[in-house]
């Protein structure tokens, strides 16, 4: 019997790893620019003293952009633990809803299948993923392959940032202090959907200005303001139906 051929190079891949390189490629160029937004965040990690080491574990084990620059900003010793993780999950949060858009993607997978291609959803790869699936049929590992495209642009963005900041030392008389508000001014702005926004926004600016005035020296107004604008957001669409009910 003679032994089968092995595959010519010309021979289709197995369908999770076409999607996983489907979903690589789809993410390549949203890639460029996180590469470059995760320098400024490895710059910013070296100037409060984080290592590379440091910067890998926290980029694996955390990968969440928004929120590990507020954690950059909020590390000094002694290291504020609880208010850092409740900071982290309400910038997270958002996940909450992201999770429940793709509810449909992961019908049918695993807990553990789940749990993996999720801690690589961002918000890049996720809005790149429902754009494919407007067009033609996506699965989780799409998803996945995008999820990894980000991540290595993350790491390789971050980490470079991060040596580039050890070599200046005193990245301030630079200017380059300067980034972290630079940056979250950007991302501010890119969260701004009109008028409905205001009130969440003046509620949660008034209570983090409170907090911060009545416990100075820690960080619990970041929680605080994000906590009220949320619940200010939450509440909104209730109290304008009784509106509507009383008027007719």
């Amino acid at each position: 019997m003679q032994p089968s051929s092995p595959p010519s190079p010309s021979s289709p891949l197995p369908a999770p790893f076409s999607q996983l390189q489907k979903g690589f490629a789809a993410n390549l160029v949203v890639a460029a620019s996180v590469a470059a937004y995760g320098s400024v965040f490895g710059l910013l990690a070296a100037q409060k003293g984080i290592g590379w080491g440091q910067l890998l574990f926290m980029n694996l084990t955390i990968f969440a952009g928004s929120a590990q620059f507020v954690m950059v900003d909020m590390w000094q010793p002694p290291l504020p633990v609880a208010e850092i993780a409740l900071a982290v999950l309400v910038i997270n949060t958002r996940y909450l809803l992201i999770g429940a858009s793709l509810r449909q993607l992961f019908a049918g997978t695993t807990l553990t299948h789940k749990a993996l291609v999720m801690h690589l959803v961002t918000d890049e790869n996720w809005a790149v993923t429902l754009a494919a699936a407007s067009k033609r049929p996506v699965d989780t590992y799409f998803m996945l392959g995008g999820g990894l495209c980000i991540l290595m642009a993350w790491c390789a963005g971050s980490l470079f940032g991060n040596q580039v900041g050890a070599l200046l030392g005193n990245p301030e008389r630079l200017g380059l202090d300067f980034a972290f508000t630079a940056v979250f001014t950007a991302l501010l702005c890119s969260f701004w959907r009109g008028g409905r926004d205001l009130l969440p926004w003046l509620t949660a600016a008034a209570v983090a200005l409170i907090v911060e005035q009545a416990v100075p020296g820690s960080k619990w107004y970041i929680p605080a303001g994000g906590l009220s604008g949320a619940l200010c957001a939450a509440l909104m669409p209730a109290l304008a139906a009784g509106k509507d009910r009383k008027q007719t």
